[in-house]
């Protein structure tokens, strides 16, 4: 069997995440947690962090769907004149073709909002193991250069491998079958996002397990993969949280499956030889990987 890292995303969205995250991390089913830099409970997310010596945390770089550190002015393909992301995925797509195609510089916006974001938290006492980014942007190699490169500059090393592997695919249940064809078609990805991490000098793990079940991972769904994981270091990536008040005004499209994950986790405890750690402890050998 192999090593799992437990990752959460979203740390910082809200108290009611912030608070699972520190319980899960207590009970000893989670390793791992991703921070915003600018969120609601960013405040309290660092305070935990540095309070939790057994919870590795990393950057959760935000380029979509939330508010930038830098100005519009300073980040103006980036931003909206609203002080905005892109609202979507799709939208932000856009953007890039646009910027490949007409503009340019893009790039060096995206890597200047990647190091006011890791340079805030490093600053607030935040050791980072890491770096992944919200909704996975950082899959696209016109996004992945320029946030290694502003991780770097922080002395950051490893980063999410955000391509879930067929084998979990096919062992994930209950997750539905548009978001199962986007999932294996970004998979083409892959291979362009491993040249481009080993050029810039980075680590990362085999694969990650839990993306096609966002929003639908069950206890059943954690188990089913974790019976049927291979050697690797592999993570299992979750969004844990309490459906509160707070969470109602955030925006995520996640609400009342951050109950579901956050029960789903202790699946965990149903395999006692399978080995935890964080990204702190990632190996730099090639074959552990």
């Amino acid at each position: 069997m192999g090593r799992l890292i437990i990752n959460a995303d979203d740390f910082g969205l809200t108290q009611g995440v912030n608070r699972a995250i520190a319980e899960l991390n207590h009970e000893g089913v989670l390793t791992s947690a991703t921070i915003m830099a600018k969120a609601l409970a960013t405040a309290e997310a660092v305070e935990i962090a540095r309070a939790t010596p057994s919870l590795g945390v990393g950057c959760h770089v935000v380029l979509v769907d939330g508010e930038p550190l830098l100005s519009p002015g300073e980040i103006p393909k980036l931003a909206r004149p609203n002080g905005r992301f892109a609202p979507s995925l799709s939208e932000f797509l856009r953007r890039l073709a646009v910027d490949r195609i007409f503009t340019g510089g893009l790039a060096q916006e995206i890597e200047a909002e990647s190091r006011a974001q890791i340079g805030r938290l490093q600053s607030m006492g935040v050791r980072l193991t890491h770096v992944d980014s919200h909704k996975h942007t950082h899959m696209f190699p016109s996004v992945l250069r320029p946030l290694l490169r502003a991780a770097r500059a922080a002395g950051i090393r490893a980063v999410r491998n955000p391509f879930e592997p067929v084998w979990s695919i096919q062992a994930t249940t209950g997750a539905p079958w548009i978001r199962r064809a986007e999932v294996t078609m970004l998979r083409r990805l892959e291979p362009a996002f491993r040249r481009i991490v080993a050029e810039e000098g980075f680590v990362t793990t085999s694969g990650s397990i839990g993306v096609l079940a966002t929003g639908t991972l069950s206890a059943a769904a954690v188990a089913s993969l974790l019976a049927k994981l291979p050697a690797g270091v592999w993570e299992l990536v979750s969004h844990p949280g309490y459906n509160d008040a707070d969470l109602a005004h955030a925006h995520t499209r996640l609400t009342s499956s951050r109950d579901l994950e956050r029960s789903a986790l202790h699946a965990v405890k149903q395999f006692p030889a399978l080995e935890l750690q964080s990204f702190a402890e990632l190996s730099c050998d090639p074959h552990e990987r």
